[in-house]
């Protein structure tokens, strides 16, 4: 990664730099960049992060409202971070979280003409060779992609979703200053080091790359295909693959019917039941049993075929479950559901969730709680979804953070449950997901897969015993040659020491300052040299020098605000 400084000698950062201070300040955040201490960091100093004022009528707004207004000002890569941000409940506070829900990408459709290039220079092939017909209006415009409908020479109906040019460009700058931004997060912000905002970076960096990328969507889409090719009841689109690459994806046209159109849905006679049940289904086998899941299930992208056959779009954003996740899920869950406290407490220590900072009375205490809450619901009425967002608030309380894709099927689970109950009023989650639950729990407990996991253990152990004498050697080696080592890293400090850095620069200011003018005195005194008017020239450039320093030292004091 670009280290902060190198990043600042960008020209094209800095400039982003000043539009997003400006829009931070106009949106009632520069007390935050205040607190940043860019100034520091940046060549250009106070100019940087004087731009102005907050907006009039600002204060009417909430902190989470005026932020996602800034996000949604600040552009394409602002505004994906919101959204990824609103799936991280362990993260971010819930009202934040409910106000990134509402960002929507607010860009104009690019020109079928510049699209026409960016087609040709992916492909190789011009418009004409590839498409009979090609709508000008896109179905969706969105900040990093559009989508078109169109027909391929060969007859095909598709969709054709094709990456907005120079948004890579644009992506790269705003993802360095971001790192910059979470690096001065980190040191300058009261407890921002909780949040981990540089790992969060990081994230979103994998994140926007991967959904950038539409040849790998398109493999995630073939993925989904040979997941249920075998499965009546779920329909995968299919992708042309010699008119996809890493900036176009061409995909099968789906006609199907919204499944929030529910009148609709009754009209031609589909049975909303089968769908709820078979949709809650077709979820819970993605995440249980291939570990690989549609990460947004909104009713836009969830289309009804004739028979009542489920159909995905939009394979942008999934997440992935490994073997030891879906089981620490499974475990969770199941704790959960059987009100076990303790169980919930030791299985968040052994995966490492719960740091040694962590109030354990309090949270077995607010747990509890939160049990007894549901201990009086039959099962058949819980919430699963709701269950589950309460408990990731109350770990949110704690600073207890989950894996980024348990967040995503949190938030995924619960707009399924309650498009489930959309559809039936009788549906219940639990019902589905019981007997996935308990195949998994078989399948953990088989004499196959526990003969497998003992055997990793032996191999760890093995390992160990077998590097131990020489670790060993080596720590008594570099002791007894004074070579052993410990790092401490002071943290928060670097303000202070900037703080000191400036104190101590003024500091030698003043003493050249009064030098030159105590100099310049006795060169008076002794009328010697060069004269000028009567005195001495060289004690009247002296005492130029002096109160041209003097000046420029007060005007910097006044300037910091500190006097």
């Amino acid at each position: 990664m670009l280290t902060f400084a190198r990043i600042n000698r960008n020209i094209r950062s800095i400039k982003r730099y000043r539009y997003i201070l400006g829009i931070l300040i106009k949106y009632g955040f520069g007390h935050v960049v205040e607190q940043l201490n860019i100034d520091y960091y940046l060549e250009l100093g106070r100019r940087i992060v004087t731009l102005g004022t907050a907006s009039k009528n600002i204060d009417r707004f909430s902190q989470a409202e005026r932020l996602r207004l800034a996000m949604e000002e600040l552009g394409p890569t602002f505004v994906k971070l919101g959204q990824i941000l609103s799936t991280r409940p362990d993260v971010i506070p819930r009202e934040f979280i409910e106000e990134f829900q509402k960002l929507q990408d607010k860009v104009p459709a690019v020109p079928v003409s510049e699209l026409r290039e960016q087609v040709h220079r992916e492909l190789g092939m011009y418009f004409d060779e590839i498409f009979a017909e090609f709508d000008s209006e896109p179905i969706a415009a969105a900040s990093i992609a559009q989508v078109h409908h169109a027909r391929l020479n060969s007859g095909e109906e598709v969709v054709v979703k094709i990456r907005r040019p120079g948004i890579v460009e644009t992506v790269e700058t705003d993802l360095d200053i971001m790192a910059g931004l979470a690096f001065l997060v980190e040191r300058h912000l009261p407890g921002g080091e909780l949040y981990d905002p540089t790992g969060l970076v990081k994230e979103f960096r994998r994140t926007i790359y991967r959904e950038m990328d539409f040849a790998r969507e398109g493999h995630t889409v073939d993925r989904f295909h040979a997941n249920f090719e075998e499965d009546p009841t779920v329909y995968v689109p299919h992708v042309f693959w010699d008119f996809t690459g890493e900036t176009v994806l061409t995909m099968e046209y789906i006609e199907g019917i919204k499944v929030s159109d529910l009148e609709y849905l009754k009209e031609q006679g589909y049975d909303l039941a089968t769908i709820a049940r078979r949709g809650a289904d077709s979820f819970l086998k993605q995440v249980l049993v291939h570990g690989l899941f549609h990460g947004d299930p909104h009713p836009g992208n969830f289309f009804i075929l004739p028979d009542n056959v489920i159909c995905l779009l939009d394979y942008g954003m999934v997440g992935r479950l490994d073997e030891p996740l879906k089981y620490r899920l499974v475990d969770l869950l199941s704790a959960v559901l059987q009100r076990d406290v303790d169980r919930i407490i030791s299985l968040m220590l052994y995966s490492g969730d719960i740091s040694d900072e962590t109030d354990l009375k309090s949270l077995r205490r607010d747990l509890s709680e939160f049990i007894d809450d549901y201990y009086e619901t039959p099962l058949g009425e819980l919430n699963v979804g709701r269950l589950l967002m309460e408990f990731v608030d109350l770990m949110n309380a704690y600073r207890i953070k989950f894996p980024s894709d348990l967040m995503l099927l949190a938030k995924a689970l619960v707009t399924m449950e309650g498009i489930g109950r959309q559809l039936d009023p009788e549906f219940n989650m639990i019902e589905h997901l019981r007997p996935f639950m308990e195949k998994l729990i078989r399948e953990r407990l088989s004499p196959g897969n526990v003969s497998k996991e003992v055997l990793g253990v032996l191999q760890s152990y093995g390992s160990l015993f077998k590097t131990l004498p020489r670790d060993l050697k080596e720590f008594i080696n570099r002791v007894n040659r004074n070579k052993f080592k410990i790092d401490l890293e002071h943290r928060g400090l670097e303000k202070l020491m900037n703080d000191l850095d400036k104190a101590s620069n003024r500091l030698s200011f003043s003493l050249l300052i009064g030098s030159l003018i105590v100099g310049s005195s006795l060169v008076i005194q002794s009328d010697k040299g060069p004269q000028f008017f009567g005195f001495p020239v060289l004690g009247i450039f002296g005492y130029t020098i002096a109160g041209f320093l003097g000046l420029w030292l007060a005007f910097a004091i006044l300037r910091s605000g500190r006097l």
